[in-house]
């Protein structure tokens, strides 16, 4: 029987299953919001909230003890520059998880797990500004050099189509060569 014995396996041994909280945790602090199945949403939410209030004692202790779990150095900087201050009048529940539905290929329930007050919102170029300007003309210029090549590549067929196209009309079909009789090297009566 299975009494008090807390915690998800998740299918992994233990040195497996730290490993895995160590790059969810990383990447659910570096992206904010993160879609994983509900079991590893689950385990994942205590881990988070556990770094998120350690960063909020913005001690050097604490960020040694972050740098240990978390991967990257950029997500520790973030987590102590921007999600600390931003939660510190609030008193743990930093996170929440929001079912999806069931993966097509494995049927595994599906989860979105992502940080209270950060409500996802797709990356879009600011409107305005020189360097918002610059990045539209470069899309723009690039769609036109695919539309070149296409059309290149195209034209480029065509002309292989007709040249094979006239090969085929200069050689009438009784020129064309019998092909061998496939056999095992043995003669028939009629080349005998």
């Amino acid at each position: 029987m299975r009494h008090h014995r807390a915690g998800r396996r998740l299918g992994r041994d233990a040195s497996h299953r730290k490993a895995l909280m160590r790059t969810l945790v990383t990447q659910f602090l570096d992206r904010e919001r993160l879609i994983t199945t509900v079991p590893k949403a689950k385990e994942l939410r205590p881990f988070a909230e556990k770094i998120i209030t350690l960063a909020k004692r913005e001690t050097l202790h604490a960020r040694r003890q972050a740098l240990a779990v978390i991967r990257k150095k950029t997500v520790v900087s973030k987590l102590f520059e921007t999600l600390a201050p931003r939660f510190a009048d609030r008193n743990g529940g930093y996170c929440r998880i929001v079912r999806l539905g069931v993966r097509k290929g494995d049927a595994a329930e599906l989860a979105i797990i992502e940080l209270i007050g950060s409500e996802y919102q797709p990356a879009k170029p600011a409107k305005g500004g020189k360097k918002a300007a610059k990045g539209e003309a470069k899309k723009g210029e690039a769609k036109k050099s695919e539309a070149k090549k296409g059309k290149a590549e195209a034209a480029a067929g065509e002309k292989k189509s007709k040249t094979k196209s006239k090969k085929a009309e200069e050689k009438p079909a009784s020129e064309e060569k019998p092909k061998a009789a496939k056999g095992r090297g043995k003669k028939t009566k009629a080349e005998e």
